[in-house]
C-alpha cells in the first residue's frame, strides 16, 4: 500500500510534527510506503512530488487548519482533525484507507467577499526569546479567529526570522491588524489600518475576549517616522520599559549563545588550550569571547535604545553600550546607556523643530549627533563610574559567595522562573542570568535553565504518574510539555496552569526552587543560555553534567509527584463543584 500524507496545525509546531512522526512509524509498522508533507514553520518543508501523489493509492490528511486539496483531484482522499491518529496511530490508518473517496472538487474555498460577516484580520506575534509564546500565540489566534467564522493570517517573529509573512496586499485588504508582542516591532506597514497591540501573553489566554477588545477598540494607526508612539497607537506606559528591555534581550540573545557555545567549544582541547597562539582554541576563543560577546552589551543598548526611538536610537545607543563595555559598567551600564540613548533622542526628535528645508537632517544627523554627545557624556562623567563599581560588586559577590547565599539565589531564581512561566517575572530572572555571562559568572545561567525545564518536565510527569486524572487532551499536551520541557521551554505548562493556577504554580514553584538551589550547591555552571538538555551535546557547555541532571530531576520528582498528589480529575471537580 502507498499513501500519502499532509499533516498540519495552525502553528506547524508541535500537532503537525507529532502526528507525522505517529503515521511514519505506523505505516512501518504495516509495511505501507508513506510520504508524508509535514507543514512546518520550524523544519523544512519537504511538499509531496506529483509522482509521490499520482502513485498513492489514498491521500491522508489529517490537519487542524485548512488545506488546499486541489493538487488531490480524482484521488482518494481521507480527511480528519490529528487528535483523531494520536490514541491509535495503525488503526487510524487502516480506517483511512478503508474510508478514503474520490476526491470531485477541491474542499478549501477561499472567500473574497466580507458581505457576510465575515473579517479579515492579519496579525504578527514575537515574543522576546522567539521560541514558545511566539507560536503558541499565534496558534491561539488562529484557532479561536476560525471558531468566530473570521479569515486570519498570522506573522511569526520568532527565533529564526519572520515566517508566514503578510504580504502588501493582504493587510491592504485587513479590517483588523492584530500585534500581540513583548518586544518592539515595525509598524510601518500597517499606516491608516485599525490596529490593536496586546502581549503574547494575552493572546494566548484570553485570546477570545482579545479579539473581541481588538475589533471593538482598535483605532486607526498613523505612523509618524522616526518615532514608535505615534498618534492612533494604544499606549501602555506601564509595559513600556519591559517591553523595550525585551527588544534588547531579544536582540543580543543569539551573540550569547553563539558566543557562549564557541568559547564552550574552546574548552574541548584543554581549559587553557586558548592561551596558545594560533591554535583552534585560541580562534574559537577569539570568536566568542573577544567578538560576540563584546557586541552582546553594544546591540543590548542599542536595540533598547531602537525600541524606544526608532532608527533615530540605534547609533547613540550603540555608543552608549560600547562605553559601558569598555567603563567596566557591564550589562547593567548598558540597560542604563540604552534607555538614555532611546530617550534622549525620542526628546529631541519630539521638541527640536527646524525649517521644513533642514527637517530631513534630523533622523540622519541632528538626533544621532546629539543624543550621542548626551548619552556619551553621561555615561563617561555620571553613570559609567558608579554602575561599573557596582558590576564589579556583583560579579565578586557571586564569585565568592558561600553555599548558603548561593543556595538562597539559587531558590529565588529557581522561583521567578517558575512563577509566570515565560512572563515578566521570569524573562527577569533569566535576563539576570545572561547578563552575567559576560562577565564569565556563569552559575546564575545554569540554575535560571535548570529550574525553566521543571514546570514543562514536571506536568509530563504528572500526567504519567496520576492517568487516571487527566483527561484524553490533557495526557496529550503532558507529553508534549515533556518534550518542550527538555527544550527548556518552560511554556509547556501553560495549558495546565491555565486550567489549575492554584495547584499547578505552586507545585512548579516547589520543584524549580530545589532545582535551583541544587545547581547552585553543587557549582554548576553553563555557558549557553538556551537549548535545555540538547547544549549537552555541547563538550563543557555544562559543568558537572551528572550533578546538574541530579538537580533537574529532583525539580522535575517534587514538581510532579506533588501535582499528581494534588490534582483532581474533571469527576472530582464535578462532584466538589
Amino acid at each position: 500500500m502507498k499513501i500519502a500524507v499532509i499533516t498540519a496545525c495552525p502553528s506547524g509546531i508541535a500537532n503537525s510534527i507529532i502526528a507525522a512522526g505517529l503515521i511514519e512509524k505506523a505505516a512501518a509498522a504495516l509495511s505501507w510506503t508513506a510520504e508524508i508533507e509535514c507543514q512546518s514553520s520550524v523544519v523544512p518543508v519537504k511538499s509531496l512530488s506529483t509522482s509521490a501523489i499520482e502513485n498513492a493509492d489514498c491521500i491522508v490528511i489529517a490537519a487542524n487548519t485548512p488545506v488546499d486539496t486541489t493538487r488531490f483531484v480524482g484521488k482518494r482522499v481521507y480527511q480528519s482533525d490529528i487528535g483523531s491518529l494520536l490514541s491509535d496511530p495503525n488503526q487510524y490508518l487502516e480506517h483511512a484507507v478503508a474510508e478514503a473517496t474520490e476526491l470531485k472538487q477541491p474542499t478549501v474555498a477561499i472567500a473574497t467577499e466580507n458581505s457576510s460577516g465575515i473579517k479579515k484580520i492579519v496579525a504578527i506575534t514575537a515574543c522576546p526569546t522567539g521560541v514558545a509564546h511566539t507560536f503558541m500565540a499565534a496558534e491561539a489566534l488562529e484557532e479561536e479567529a476560525k471558531r468566530q467564522g473570521h479569515q486570519i493570517k498570522v506573522e511569526t517573529r520568532g527565533s529564526v526570522g519572520a515566517k508566514n509573512q503578510l504580504s502588501a496586499e493582504e493587510i491592504a485588504a485587513a479590517d483588523l491588524v492584530i500585534i500581540a508582542a513583548d518586544i518592539e516591532v515595525d509598524l510601518s506597514r500597517f499606516n491608516g489600518k485599525k490596529l490593536y497591540k496586546t502581549s503574547t501573553g494575552l493572546a494566548l489566554k484570553k485570546t477570545a475576549d482579545e479579539i473581541e477588545k481588538a475589533f471593538a477598540t482598535a483605532p486607526v494607526y498613523q505612523h509618524q517616522a522616526g518615532n514608535s508612539a505615534s498618534e492612533g497607537e494604544p499606549k501602555k506606559e506601564k509595559t513600556g520599559a519591559y517591553k523595550h528591555l525585551m527588544t534588547g534581550v531579544s536582540h543580543m540573545l543569539p551573540l550569547v549563545v553563539a558566543g557562549g557555545l564557541s568559547i564552550a567549544l574552546s574548552f574541548v582541547f584543554g581549559i587553557e588550550a586558548f592561551k596558545e597562539e594560533g591554535t583552534l582554541a585560541a580562534a574559537l576563543m577569539t570568536i566568542g569571547g573577544g567578538s560576540a560577546f563584546a557586541l552582546m552589551i553594544p546591540v543590548l543598548a542599542g536595540f533598547i535604545a531602537f525600541s524606544i526611538a526608532d532608527r533615530p536610537g540605534l547609533a547613540p545607543g550603540l555608543i552608549g553600550g560600547m562605553l559601558a563595555s569598555s567603563t567596566g559598567a557591564g550589562f547593567l551600564g548598558g540597560i542604563v546607556a540604552g534607555f538614555l540613548a532611546g530617550y534622549s533622542a525620542k526628546w529631541i526628535a519630539n521638541n527640536v523643530s527646524l525649517p521644513q528645508s533642514m527637517e530631513a537632517l534630523k533622523p540622519i544627523l541632528i538626533i544621532p549627533l546629539a543624543a550621542s554627545l548626551i548619552t556619551g557624556l553621561i555615561m563617561i562623567y555620571i553613570v559609567g563610574g558608579p554602575v561599573s563599581s557596582a558590576m564589579t560588586a556583583l560579579t565578586t559577590f557571586l564569585n565568592n559567595m558561600g553555599s548558603a547565599n548561593a543556595v538562597l539565589l539559587g531558590i529565588i531564581l529557581g522561583c521567578m522562573m517558575c512563577f509566570d512561566l515565560g512572563g515578566p517575572v521570569n524573562k527577569a530572572a533569566y535576563t539576570f542570568g545572561v547578563g552575567l555571562l559576560a562577565s564569565q559568572t556563569y552559575a546564575p545561567m545554569a540554575a535560571v535553565m535548570a529550574a525553566g525545564m521543571v514546570p514543562a518536565l514536571g506536568m509530563g510527569l504528572a500526567t504519567f504518574l496520576a492517568k487516571r486524572k487527566f483527561n484524553a487532551s490533557e495526557g496529550e499536551a503532558g507529553k508534549a510539555s515533556f518534550v518542550l520541557g527538555l527544550c527548556f521551554i518552560s511554556e509547556g505548562a501553560i495549558p495546565f496552569a491555565a486550567r489549575d493556577p492554584m495547584r499547578v504554580i505552586p507545585c512548579c514553584m516547589a520543584g524549580g526552587a530545589l532545582t535551583g538551589a541544587l545547581s547552585m550547591l553543587f557549582g554548576a555552571k553553563l555557558m549557553a543560555p538556551h537549548g535545555g538538555l540538547f547544549v549537552l551535546l555541547i563538550p563543557n557547555a555544562i559543568t558537572p553534567v551528572m550533578l546538574y541532571l541530579v538537580a533537574i530531576a529532583a525539580g522535575t520528582l517534587v514538581t510532579g509527584i506533588s501535582y499528581a498528589v494534588l490534582k483532581k480529575s474533571d469527576q472530582e471537580q464535578l462532584a466538589t463543584a
